[in-house]
């Protein structure tokens, strides 16, 4: 073999090698993915559910990293801190996301995104608004009991310590509602990126070693996670506004079903009631309870029993006021900006009121049927002419106010005679000749 025919084996040697090796880092290249869960909403009964399971696939499947990104008012308090426990628990790199732009990680978001391995976020977002508050009638209070503010100023801190960020604006955050936008939160070192989107994001964070492991998160693939069917229809159920409208919505179905008994109002308004209480995890006001229950008991009484609407207006007084109780308004059941608050206690409250002036309405027109004297008492020594002949022998019509009425008389009368009402048979009035 000669010195040419052997340097083009070498030749197709070497090609055939690099396209082997170009072919297996390509398919390695294509078998990285990185979990990408959104969370967009108030956090809610379910989200640490939703968290666990996103955690649960993100390791079993092999992902490089799950980025949860975060687009929320806040929530619950009880599942915001569940979340913050997972991620340390986890061998999978969780990065936390404020995104997309123009969005925010208020409160409970911004407890969830400190405590993240890596935290990044989109350009023109805002953190913050941490500061725990409740809405009362004159507007909002912050919560100033040291033993829970601390606590959870305790855990801020910790949770940025952790990870190496900026332990005083953590704790701001909560003391001062301290807010940030991205650049500063970078320059504060409250956050490790910006990054427009996810695909910039994984490139900022290719390379980086987080928990004993290294990130090759450039160039890798993004797959969105999707909640099992129950935990999606429990997120659907467990939104704050949803679960206290279906409440209510039950709440008029059953005071439906008892006034009009046989087509399963009451039926769909406890399984209403049902949907409403597991959407709330059952934290449920007592009292908000007790004052619904008993304005159900008092429009019942008003529909069934005769009355000047003082049970009604009582009864939907009731009701209202429980509405409001009832909205998951109070610390540490939403931790969120009191803005929230207060368009969950709106959303809950409008729909409240239209159905109880319409109730309030229906139940005055009752009350005036009530008062309005007997229809048939009010015809007698009414006048009314003959439309077809009347006789002894034999019945005719008679036209009163319009209205045809079967007529008799003791005298023959004729078609177009006046005659007036002397009583009621039945269906039959007794008619006489209209004297002038």
């Amino acid at each position: 073999m000669n010195i040419k025919n052997r340097l083009l084996i070498s030749l197709l040697f070497l090609l055939t090698l690099s396209f082997i090796l170009f072919s297996s880092s390509a398919a390695a290249q294509e078998d990285r993915n990185v979990l990408v869960l959104e969370i967009s909403g108030a956090i809610t009964p379910v989200s640490d559910d939703i968290v666990a399971d996103a955690i649960s696939v993100a390791e079993n499947e092999g992902y490089e990293a799950l980025i949860i990104t975060l687009n929320t008012p806040g929530g619950g308090l009880d599942e915001t801190l569940r979340i913050t426990e997972m991620i340390p628990q986890t061998n999978i790199s969780v990065i936390g996301y404020v995104y997309p732009e123009g969005t925010q990680a208020w409160s409970a978001g911004t407890l969830i995104l400190i405590s993240t391995d890596v935290a990044a976020m989109a350009p023109f977002t805002v953190i913050g608004s941490a500061q725990p508050v409740t809405v009362t009638p004159s507007g909002s209070e912050p919560v100033n009991d040291s033993k829970i503010v601390n606590a959870l100023v305790e855990r801020a801190v910790e949770n940025a310590r952790m990870h190496g960020r900026n332990e005083t604006a953590a704790g701001k955050f909560i003391t001062e509602n301290l807010n940030l936008n991205s650049e500063t939160a970078l320059e504060y070192g409250v956050i490790e990126y910006v990054a427009p989107s996810i695909e910039d994001l994984l490139v900022q964070i290719d390379g980086l070693e987080i928990k004993g492991r290294t990130l090759e998160t450039a160039g890798a693939g993004t797959v969105y996670y999707e909640a099992p069917l129950r935990l999606s229809f429990m997120n659907i159920i467990s939104n704050p506004i949803v679960s206290s409208l279906l409440m209510l919505l039950g709440v008029y179905a059953v005071i439906l079903g008892i006034s009009n008994p046989g087509f399963g109002a009451e039926v769909f308004g406890v399984v209403a009631i049902v949907l409403g209480l597991i959407g709330t995890g059952f934290d449920v006001n007592i009292a908000a309870i007790f004052l619904i229950v008993a304005g159900i008991a008092l429009l019942a009484l008003e529909l069934q029993s005769p009355g000047v609407g003082v049970f009604g207006i009582a009864g939907m007084v009731c009701i209202v006021a429980g509405s409001v109780l009832l909205a998951p308004t109070d610390f540490p059941r939403n931790y969120s900006p009191a803005e929230f608050q207060r368009t969950i206690i709106a959303s809950v409250v409008a729909p409240t009121v239209i159905m109880g002036l319409f109730l309030l309405f229906a139940m005055y027109k009752v009350l005036e049927v009530r008062k309005r004297k007997p229809q048939f008492g009010e015809i007698i020594g009414d006048p009314a002419i003959v439309h077809t002949p009347v006789s002894p022998e034999s019945t005719g019509y008679v036209i009163h106010r319009g209205e045809y009425w079967k007529a008799r008389s003791a005298e023959p009368l004729d078609k177009g005679e006046k005659v007036v009402i002397k009583e009621k048979d039945g269906v039959v009035l007794v008619v006489e000749k209209l004297k002038e």
